[in-house]
């Protein structure tokens, strides 16, 4: 099976099926339920390409122009939903776009999954979880993403 259409049914799963990406990534890779080991390359940053810095950017552009009405309590559910939305289709134009080696496009797969997880939240289908933790989960995501890839300027957000 083509890896670029694995990669896309993967995606699609994670971030619409509620049951989390590390479970629907499971049987294309064969990682079972263990997480997508997170490791850097030979002890360096991965190298990323024009689509995943353009993609990354405007996933952290959501979050950083949204901070203050977060924070003041001034984030609702539509807006939760539109900030979704925006990770959704920036995760999409990744997935079709960015042409990674085959370690680093497996390391991308658990940022992936944590923008997954995060989503899930941020649209309300985690019970008993509020919404603005879903943007935790992103800004997570966004950090991890800094930590293991070579993205020119990347400044952690927290």
């Amino acid at each position: 099976m083509n890896g670029k259409f694995v990669k896309t049914l993967i995606v699609a799963a994670a971030l619409t099926a509620g049951a989390g990406f590390v479970g629907a990534a499971a049987p294309a890779h064969d990682h079972g339920a263990a997480p997508v080991a997170m490791k850097l390359d030979h002890g360096r940053k991965w190298s990323t390409d024009a689509p995943l810095r353009q993609g990354m950017s405007k996933i952290r552009a959501s979050i950083d122009d949204n901070a203050e009405a977060i924070h003041r309590g001034k984030f609702g559910a539509a807006d939760y939903a539109a900030m979704a939305g925006t990770v959704e289709a920036q995760v999409a134009y990744i997935v079709e776009n960015c042409k990674l080696e085959p370690a680093a496009d497996e390391v991308l797969h658990g940022v992936i999954a944590e923008l997954g997880e995060g989503v899930e939240v941020l649209n309300g289908k985690r019970a008993g979880v509020a919404r603005d933790e879903g943007v935790n989960r992103i800004v997570v995501a966004l950090d991890r993403y800094g930590e293991y890839f070579d993205h020119p300027g990347w400044k952690p957000v927290h």
